[in-house]
């Protein structure tokens, strides 16, 4: 999972990118990036760390530019490379950059294909450059010296035909302007934003609607599954639907867990999505339990807070907060080896020995992923002095990878996989535990009231169904060893040495 933000302003753009990518840290915490376009001059400064670390005066200074994109990332085949950072760049045509939240399902027959037909190289493992050379040769295959939006859109129509997968892209062409789109499903989230100065309107395309918020731009609309937008460098704004048979389907793990409450995704607020699964979820405990014991409520910060208070209001408990965290530690679900999961989670968290001493706790989360952490957290609750713990998820069981960008585990690494919720209680030492219906989650999400365009999410980590239709048994395997922990440790352990080497040399 990564966050992507691209401007076109009437003046200096570093500072609002630098803003925006702060904003939507949560995304992605592995390394940055910004490039900006200083009239055919592109400045780039990218690394491994947080925004606030890749940054320095010495860099924005620069970032000169009026027109930028920006990015935030975290690995999702584990791999913890500078060399991966973005935005990528290529030279020819035109100059273009690029910065890509996503995973193309068929990458390595891309990559094979850039090879073989297109003759580009690729430098990484990663396949937001293979996204960024496709869309490069497409627009070289039209052989002009200048484009103009029709273009632009015509090469994304034949990037849609080539890539499968989940993409939401943001594009910087020198002298031209920012070009946005998003797969064909709309799996993953874009947005625009737009605002007027004195000099003109000034748009923002971004991830999430907060980062458009918080620079002050007027939120207009999300960008459509398969649509592209382009923004010149005067600040007019173009869009063409460029995909054959779009159906939304966005990915309802980003409501969930990877979005922040105060989001706006495809017409659908976070938070009130969240507020929802606790009252789902609260149903269900009391059509399953209604002598239950438990006297407190408490989350596991921060994403289950809002579903949490709303399941304890709905049940009737005292809602507390039982943990403190520690903010100078990233999120434990997204961080490459098991190791340094199990490590950070008691470093991460803090229980409040008072509100746990005697008493029956039920603790919430927004989902078990491999079940390490609510083992933990279980253990720590225990240790202060809890009667009884018991666990409630937020959203079902988690039994499939993810093929669409979050760097899930493997099947085998999955807790729920192959285990019902009883095996899993046991698993995670919970006296009882509590899993909201499919069912539930979709109504939760998909509201009668909200805005949206939206007929269907992709579910495939709780129901293995993948929605675009491609990904085979065959793919899952190969997901599997490159995904597992042992590969990523292997995968660190090289890139150790090679650094190890590099510095005795």
């Amino acid at each position: 999972m990564c966050g992507i933000i691209g401007i076109v302003g009437k003046g200096p753009v570093n500072q609002m990118i630098y803003d925006g990518l702060t904003v939507l840290q949560h995304r992605g915490q592995d390394a940055a990036g910004i490039m900006t376009c200083d009239d055919t001059r592109l400045n780039l400064r990218k690394d491994n760390g947080l925004v606030r670390d890749v940054f320095h005066t010495r860099h924005m200074l620069r970032l000169q530019g009026n027109v930028g994109i920006g990015h935030v990332r975290y690995p999702t085949a584990g791999c913890s490379s500078s060399a991966e950072a973005q935005p990528f760049y290529v030279n020819s045509p035109y100059g273009i950059a690029l910065a890509h939240n996503g995973n193309l399902t068929n990458a390595a027959a891309l990559m094979e294909d850039l090879f073989r037909e297109d003759l580009r190289h690729i430098n990484t493992s990663s396949d937001s450059e293979i996204l960024l050379n496709v869309f490069a040769h497409e627009l070289q295959r039209q052989g002009k010296l200048r484009i103009d939006q029709n273009d632009v859109f015509d090469a994304i129509t034949r990037v849609h035909k080539r890539i499968k997968g989940g993409y939401a892209v943001v594009s910087l062409i020198i002298g031209y302007g920012i070009v946005a789109f998003r797969d064909p499903h709309g799996i993953r989230p874009l947005m625009i934003g737009k605002r007027t100065t004195a000099g003109g309107d000034e748009y923002v395309v971004a991830s999430e609607s907060v980062a458009i918020d918080a620079l002050g731009f007027e939120h207009l609309r999300d960008v459509e599954p398969g649509e592209a937008v382009f923004i010149d460098m005067a600040g007019n704004f173009h869009a063409r639907q460029c995909a054959e048979n779009p159906v939304h389907s966005p990915c309802i793990f980003e409501y969930v867990y990877f979005a922040r409450p105060d989001s706006i995704i495809d017409g659908i607020s976070v938070y009130k999505a969240r507020l929802r699964m606790g009252e789902k979820l609260a149903k269900r405990m009391l059509e399953q339990w209604p002598d239950h014991d438990i006297d407190v409520v408490i989350p596991i910060p921060d994403t289950s807070r809002t579903s949490a208070l709303q399941l304890a209001n709905h049940l009737g408990v005292n809602y507390r907060e039982g943990f403190i965290k520690n903010r100078y530690i990233g999120r434990t679900f997204i961080m490459p080896g098991q190791q340094q999961r199990k490590k950070s989670v008691r470093q991460k968290l803090n229980p409040i020995e008072l509100e746990f001493k005697d008493k029956n706790v039920l603790l919430v989360d927004d989902s078990i992923v491999r079940g390490t952490t609510s083992q933990q957290i279980i253990q720590m609750a225990r240790d202060a002095g809890a009667s009884k713990v018991y666990f409630a998820s937020a959203a079902p069981p988690v039994r499939f990878p993810n093929v669409y960008g979050i760097d899930m585990p493997t099947s085998a690494e999955l807790i729920g996989h192959g285990r019902d919720e009883k095996q899993i209680a046991e698993a995670i030492g919970a006296d009882r535990l509590f899993y909201q219906e499919l069912d539930d989650l979709i109504s939760a999400v998909l509201y009668k009231k909200n805005k949206t365009n939206v007929t269907r999410f992709d579910t495939s980590v709780f129901n293995g169904e993948y929605i675009t239709g491609d990904v085979t048994p065959e793919y899952l395997q190969q997901l599997e060893r490159s995904r597992s922990d042992n590969a990523k440790e292997e995968r660190e352990q090289r890139g150790n040495a090679v650094i190890e080497m590099h510095n005795n040399s």
